[in-house]
């Protein structure tokens, strides 16, 4: 029989310091990566609670899309004297109404701009907020198809079934010309108006303490105001035909064109991108404001935090 020496015997064996120092380090990678799955809400997706809560955001969105576009054909085929003041104002009731409805079930978001800020900030996981944005979209394709199913196909082509339209073809002189809004007109306005909605009325919601002063119908009432000023002011100032006013709801905007299509889809990637760009510029400026003016205690999904718990985990698995 081979014997084996004692200094074989030492070096295939590994020593107590080095038995503890790999446990600590799968501990600690294995925590790293729980948290990091608690963060991002993963759970969620398997939750019955969310996609229930979903199903609040799915009906919300469709009767919202199927409302708001309703008052905007019947504002102006009843061809009153002020038919942008009197939609703008029937927008902030119907949005309050919607938003008081299923609050108490979701939140209320109603809107993918609203969502991913929420997302950002911490209010919610990164895992609801896609099951919300999944959930608004098909929502707001269904409020499509429902007013379709309900107008004639006159005011369905005349109106553009009440969707986001940047230009429409209208007959000119010598032929049908396109009349609207530039690109880059009609992208600053939807970053600035989504901007002014987060920090006008959003924020309100988002701070626990303002939000519990306030109570729940004044901070939604607050909200629907905001956006029908916002809609008022933003047809009002351009003042240019074929131009439906800014979306601020890229769900609302994605319906009737998926349903409608045309030339709903010219420019559309804008009512994507606007709020999207107002949504960074928003998390960014409560990231620098003094955090006692935030008052957000409790917000573990915020997106900065899930950043240095993926940085974290990266830099776990490279040890």
């Amino acid at each position: 029989m081979k014997k084996v020496s004692m200094l074989e015997t030492k070096s295939n064996l590994a020593s107590p310091h080095q038995c503890k120092s790999q446990q600590w380090k799968a501990e600690e990678e294995k925590c790293t990566t729980t948290k990091l799955s608690e963060m991002l809400g993963l759970e969620e997706f398997f939750s019955l609670k969310a996609w229930r809560a979903s199903l609040a955001e799915l009906v919300g969105t469709a009767v919202f899309v199927f409302a708001l576009d309703t008052i905007v054909i019947s504002t102006y085929e009843t061809q009153t004297k002020t038919p942008k003041l009197i939609m703008s104002f029937l927008i902030a009731v119907t949005t309050t109404i919607i938003l008081i409805a299923i609050n108490p079930i979701s939140g209320s978001h109603i809107n993918p701009a609203i969502t991913l800020a929420a997302m950002l900030v911490g209010v919610i996981s990164l895992s609801r907020a896609v099951i919300y944005i999944l959930a608004q979209c098909a929502g707001a394709v269904l409020g499509a198809l429902a007013l379709k199913a309900v107008v004639s196909s006159t005011i369905e082509e005349t109106f553009s079934l009440g969707g986001c339209t940047l230009n429409v073809i209208a007959p000119g002189p010598n032929g049908p010309i396109m009349i609207g809004l530039g690109t880059s007109q009609a992208l600053w306005l939807e970053i600035i108006c989504t901007f002014v909605l987060l920090f006008a009325a959003i924020w309100i919601a988002f701070d626990h303490r303002q939000a519990r002063a306030l109570g729940r119908v004044m901070v939604v009432s607050i909200i629907g105001i905001v956006v029908g000023l916002l809609v008022f002011i933003s047809t009002t100032l351009t003042a240019t035909k074929g131009y439906a006013g800014v979306g601020m709801n890229p769900a609302r905007c994605l319906g009737p064109a998926l349903v409608r299509g045309g030339h709903l889809w010219n420019g559309h990637w804008i009512f994507w991108v606007g709020p999207a760009i107002a949504c960074v510029a928003f998390y960014l400026y409560t990231k620098l404001i003094p955090q006692q003016h935030f008052h957000a205690d409790g917000f573990k999904h915020d997106f900065l935090n899930i950043l240095k718990a993926i940085f974290s985990s990266n830099h776990a698995h490279k040890k």
